[in-house]
């Protein structure tokens, strides 16, 4: 069964990012109102979420930060739901990290201060995989998780901090009586809807047009951004959804998605040469 959508007020945290715009676009299709969170709302960055079918009458930005429990209230204040997708990116910012992870507990106790019941958490498939211990034949679902003093001695700071805060998430909502939805998409990639260049794209795509040398001998699991936007309103609207929902479109081995750039920009010099994965 699903809940209804028409002129419900929901909550995006993160609004001006790669998936966070494409999420504000697919609830103002549905019939949403939408509010959604940024750092800096006036900024020009954000200009593109103006522009969306629907944002002049459905739309409104809120100035917070994940690390500001009053702002976030104030956020969430009167709303349906909330899609927290807002979460700082880095591999070598042990500070970065650490707000990721105290800013997803914020989220999700301002959520319940102001009675918000439903909440859906964007995870990574970076806390799923990480896991040098499980046998190369087991299939991955939503009961895997990595583990975290691999990610610590790989350097993997990201994988590292999205798993504790996916962990975090699901500790605070059961002591909140939040229901909590979590969504686990894989290397997002697509169009993009804001002016500035995704980090995804940047390591995945732009790093090799720019004359990266090696790519890395393994295969990785890709999803279209829309899709991943998608399935956070699905599950949300699904009643009866629960727990993680692992999104992921294709997994490809490394050379296979490279041969695709290759293809769709012969101009570039995409390196054929390969690196041991770890």
């Amino acid at each position: 069964m699903a809940g209804p959508s028409a002129k419900q007020l929901v909550c995006v945290t993160g609004a001006g990012g790669f998936i966070g715009s494409w999420l504000v676009k697919e609830l103002l299709q549905r019939g949403y109102v939408v509010r959604g969170t940024a750092r800096h709302p006036e900024d020009r960055k954000n200009a593109h979420l103006h522009a969306l079918d629907g944002a002049k009458e459905h739309l409104s930005l809120y100035r917070a930060d994940v690390l500001d429990c009053k702002a976030l209230s104030a956020a969430f204040s009167s709303c349906a739901g909330v899609f927290h997708v807002a979460s700082p990116v880095s591999d070598d910012d042990p500070e970065v990290m650490s707000a990721a992870i105290e800013g997803t507990k914020n989220v999700v106790n301002a959520a319940a201060d102001m009675g918000v019941k439903r909440v859906v958490f964007t995870s990574s498939y970076g806390a799923v995989h990480m896991d040098p211990n499980r046998s190369p034949n087991q299939t991955l679902d939503e009961n895997c998780w990595s583990d975290l003093e691999f990610c610590k001695q790989t350097k993997n700071l990201y994988c590292y901090a999205k798993t504790v805060a996916e962990k975090t998430a699901m500790e605070e909502a059961s002591k909140r009586g939040i229901q909590l939805l979590v969504v686990v998409p894989s290397l997002t990639i697509g169009e993009m809807l804001q002016p500035t260049l995704t980090l995804s794209v940047s390591l995945v795509v732009a790093s090799y047009m720019k004359g990266k040398k090696k790519y890395p001998n393994a295969v990785a699991a890709y999803v279209d951004v829309q899709d991943v936007a998608r399935a956070h309103v699905l599950v949300y609207e699904n009643l009866a959804a629960s727990g993680r929902y692992l999104c992921i479109g294709d997994v490809l081995h490394r050379s296979e998605f490279l041969q695709m750039i290759r293809e769709l920009f012969p101009q570039y010099p995409i390196t054929t040469k390969y690196v041991s994965a770890f």
